[in-house]
């Protein structure tokens, strides 16, 4: 999620807690309005909602057995923190400088390095087979859930339930995830209560909301199963086929350095997740780069904040498909930096 992980969208508790900026869903709007309180809060779960009558409908149709539908969705639960965490998303309120801070760490460093030894194989399999490289894997791991070690408190039910039912900003949307979800669990042959994640329904290793998990997800392992929840062989496979499936160009840099000369519009910087204008022509209005890239790709603009003063930096194509992941800059650099960091370190340590 495509997902739209949400990603990200996490409150500054959260990615404080979790370090998920999102969660391969793309981006979740913010300021979500106060909703009344329904039949669910009450205890009395979702089955009556005037929307979840429409969705059993729809998927009754599509041959789901309604007498399940109407037993999940009794059983979901509304969320209040989540819709209040809706309303927060980190992205929205800290500078990159502050958002650097949370992700750019030691100890986040020290344990993806832990992580790539730990499943060297896997990763070298992963980068073969789709050409994305393993720190670029062991980055989005280590951003979204620390490796594995936190990967969301609530049921994906009651998440996609609360959001599909009681978040009308993006009701459609999560709607939609939770018809995706009942699909998976049947599928995956897996207790649709069981499953935990994220507030906004993201799960596993790499936080896949429902619809990514069924486009993206593979079984990496050959048992037959794809398990992003317990098993990080099938979990890097997953996220390295979704970088690929999504255009990541082996070999080609993500991010290059800038040069103003003279004076830029401020229209300029940030104007777009995905490059617009090519090399060249940011050159022709005086912001130049590296004169060993291609002055034919594309390449966007962006000024980062920080406290000892603004950054700036050219998003490469495949920046852009960091943040087709979470749809943010911040996330974009966070990822790309951690992921040099930890390469750097893990080819030290084989060399030392």
């Amino acid at each position: 999620m495509q997902k739209v992980l949400v990603p990200a969208l996490v409150t500054l508790a959260l990615v404080l807690q979790t370090g998920c900026a999102s969660t391969a869903v793309g981006h979740v709007s913010k300021d979500a309005a106060p909703t009344p309180v329904t039949a669910a809060a009450a205890g009395k779960g979702y089955s009556q909602h005037p929307e979840a009558l429409g969705l059993i409908d729809e998927m009754v149709a599509e041959g789901v057995d309604r007498a399940y539908l109407v037993s999940l969705l009794d059983q979901a639960q509304r969320q209040e923190s989540i819709l209040k965490a809706m309303s927060r998303p980190a992205e929205k309120r800290l500078t990159w400088g502050e958002y650097r801070k949370i992700f750019i760490e030691q100890k986040r460093i020290d344990q993806g390095l832990q992580f790539w030894r730990e499943h060297a194989d896997t990763l070298a399999r992963a980068e073969q087979q789709f050409g994305v490289p393993a720190e670029v894997i062991v980055a989005i791991i280590g951003v979204e859930t620390r490796y594995g070690r936190i990967t969301g408190s609530y049921r994906v039910i009651d998440a996609l339930a609360t959001l599909g039912f009681d978040y009308p900003k993006r009701g459609a949307f999560f709607r939609g995830e939770l018809k995706e979800y009942v699909q998976l669990v049947q599928e995956e042959k897996v207790d649709p209560l069981s499953l935990k994640g994220s507030y906004a329904g993201a799960m596993g290793y790499g936080q896949f909301i429902p619809s990514s998990f069924r486009a993206y997800a593979v079984d990496f392992d050959g048992d037959n199963k794809r398990d992003i929840w317990s098993n990080p062989v099938d979990a890097i496979g997953s996220v390295a086929n979704y970088f690929a499936r999504h255009g990541w160009k082996k070999g080609e840099p993500v991010t290059s350095n800038v040069v103003i000369n003279g004076t830029a519009d401020s229209s300029w910087f940030n104007a777009d997740l995905k490059p617009d204008l090519t090399l060249a022509q940011w050159a022709e209005r005086g912001i130049s780069t590296r004169k060993d890239l291609d002055q034919t790709q594309k390449a966007t603009l962006m000024q980062l904040e920080m406290a000892e003063g603004d950054e700036y930096r050219f998003g490469l194509h495949n920046f852009y498909v960091i943040t087709r992941y979470n749809h943010s800059r911040l996330y974009g650099m966070a990822v790309h930096e951690l992921s040099q960091m930890i390469g750097a370190a893990y080819r030290g340590s084989k060399q030392g």
